[in-house]
């Protein structure tokens, strides 16, 4: 069973939030989650929120227990560009992109089959 959870128009960069995305693919939940906390920029706070989103909800709607959850995929894909002005010298103006992401994290479970 898969469970997701989706934040939308989050404000950075794709390719900053990739960057932190990556790590945390294949991990088992608690050890994302620990990763997640000990990287300080803004891109992890956004990934742990949305992690914990997807925990929350594999436990309410499915009945899952959280400790046999794996980050099956945390993919980041570009959200919409916001596209500003700002003024320079003699008159002219310089653009600005302010970019978003859409942050998608599909969790699944682990088969326990120890010994």
């Amino acid at each position: 069973m898969e469970v997701q959870a989706i934040t939308k128009f989050a404000r950075m960069t794709p390719q900053k939030v990739r960057e932190v995305a990556r790590q945390i693919q294949g991990l088992p939940v608690a050890q994302a989650a620990d990763v997640l906390r000990f990287i300080p920029r803004k891109s992890a706070r956004l990934l742990a929120k949305t992690l914990q989103s997807a925990v929350a909800n594999a436990e309410n709607n499915h009945n899952l227990s959280s400790q046999n959850l794996v980050v099956i995929s945390a993919r980041v894909d570009q959200g919409p560009v916001i596209k500003r002005f700002r003024p320079s010298a003699k008159g002219s103006a310089h653009p600005i992109r302010r970019s978003t992401s859409h942050i998608k994290i599909v969790l699944g479970e682990t088969l326990t089959s120890e010994k």
